[in-house]
């Protein structure tokens, strides 16, 4: 028995490595979707369908529950409907990392979908609070492709961050975007970073079912094995150990 982790790439690895330093006898069976088109991109109806499939497939994997580490997906995750385990998202942890007494402004970045659902912008929303959302969606692929040192990603983050410059907390609604912290942090310096992979291991670790260490992790994808293994050890620092693909 496993507790099971889904994102369509490798940004999840992130609350996969907060897992590992805060409960590192929970073993873990992780699928990266990347043999599907990014779910970003995919009608809400059609995601809703995926993220059914994928929650069943862990499931049989052996998980116990599941911990959706992708933004888009968690968007659709109201309209599953029944499930045959429980099934924890990160965009409800995520609005619960910002303290009911703030006051000020709150910047969000977040890929298309994310941003567009407006579920960031309603949950975060009160008096004495301006929400300000911006599409980031170039960031997830240069680090999928360890490209984060590219001209063209630098420049990317220029522009993206360049109307969050003055926010009071900067909330990163992709699991992909912590993995380059630094670089986000030195264009908002001001700004108090939100990390949801943190909130979403707190809630797991106090609501699941988890099992404790009697199985090893499997690392799973839809897409290629060896690219999943080498994004993870060059967005973060550390090697996942042998990757399979699965076909579903």
């Amino acid at each position: 028995m496993r507790l099971g982790v889904l994102d369509w790439g490798i940004g999840g690895m992130g609350v996969v490595r907060e897992l590992r330093r805060r409960a590192p006898e929970v073993p873990v069976v992780y699928v990266s979707d990347t043999g599907f088109t990014p779910y970003g991109k995919v009608p809400r109806t059609a995601l809703a369908a995926r993220v059914s499939r994928m929650v069943a497939a862990l499931a049989e994997e052996g998980a116990l529950a599941v911990m959706v580490a992708c933004n888009a997906a968690s968007t659709v995750l109201g309209g599953l409907g029944k499930l045959p385990i429980p099934v924890f998202g990160v965009v409800d942890c995520a609005l619960g990392l910002l303290p009911g007494a703030f006051r000020g402004t709150v910047g969000v970045l977040g890929g298309a979908r994310t941003i567009r659902s407006g579920i960031y912008r309603r949950g975060l929303s009160g008096r004495g609070r301006r929400v300000v959302s911006r599409i980031a969606q170039p960031l997830s692929g240069h680090i999928e492709d360890g490209t984060v040192d590219s001209d063209a990603c630098q420049a990317a983050l220029d522009r993206i961050l360049a109307p969050l410059r003055d926010v009071d907390a900067l909330l990163l609604a992709c699991t992909h975007y912590p993995a380059i912290a630094p670089a986000i942090r030195a264009r908002v310096p001001q700004a108090k970073l939100l990390d949801p992979a943190e909130a979403l291991v707190t809630h797991v670790l106090a609501t699941a079912p988890l099992p404790r260490r009697r199985a090893s992790d499997r690392l799973l994808t839809t897409g290629d094995a060896a690219a999943m293994r080498a994004s993870t050890q060059r967005a973060w620092g550390f090697d996942p150990g042998r990757c399979s693909r699965i076909v579903l």
